[in-house]
Parts: C-alpha cells; sequence; structure tokens
C-alpha cells in the first residue's frame, strides 16, 4: 500500500527519491525552462494558446524521464499539488547547485 502524504514537508523526499536519475532530472529541468520561456512568451504577447505550450513541454520532458529513464509512475498522478510545488522546488535546487544538498540530508535520514 502506498504512503499517503498530508505535507509538502513529508512529500518532498519522496518526489526527490522518485527522481534519482540525473538525467530524469535534467529532463524536467529542460521541460521547465521551456514552460517559463512559453509563460514568458504569454506575457508578452498575450496569445494564450502560448500557455498550452507551457503545460506541454513542462510534462512532456517530465513523463518520457519517468517512463523512459526512472521507469516509474510520475508522483503527479497521485498528488498533482504537491509534484507541481516539489517540480519546482527542485528547480530551484538544481538552479542554484543545491540538489545534492537534498538528496544528502535523504540519505542521511534513512541512516
Amino acid at each position: 500500500m502506498e504512503k499517503k502524504y498530508k505535507t509538502l514537508k513529508d512529500f518532498f523526499p519522496f518526489y526527490l527519491e522518485e527522481h534519482s536519475h540525473p538525467f530524469n532530472r535534467a529532463l524536467h529541468f529542460i521541460g521547465s525552462s521551456l514552460a517559463l520561456g512559453c509563460i514568458l512568451g504569454f506575457l508578452s504577447t498575450g496569445k494564450f494558446y502560448i500557455l498550452a505550450f507551457a503545460l506541454v513541454s513542462g510534462y512532456f520532458f517530465a513523463w518520457i524521464g519517468h517512463f523512459f529513464v526512472e521507469k516509474n509512475r510520475p508522483a503527479t498522478f497521485t498528488y498533482p499539488f504537491y509534484s507541481f510545488i516539489s517540480d519546482w522546488i527542485m528547480y530551484f535546487k538544481m538552479l542554484t547547485g543545491r540538489i545534492d544538498v537534498e538528496f544528502a540530508k535523504i540519505k542521511s535520514n534513512k541512516g
């Protein structure tokens, strides 16, 4: 039986473990970066169809990483809100070079 997460703080270590392969995280980073670019494109043009590209690019790259690299089920299917927030937390941890610190925390908490 799958554990039920009640807080983002409890969910985030699980989320990171589901993204343990660096190539999967790289695909997420690419997709999120493209999504941000699309959002900026929408804001500068006001063309709503560009927002659709933000969703497609973000999820396309992430799901490629899960289905073909990690070979696991994306957490967004079970925890859409926590997963969305965790995507951006992971993105900024990667952007700032702090993602390894997060994985070290998980490893030390497991003993």
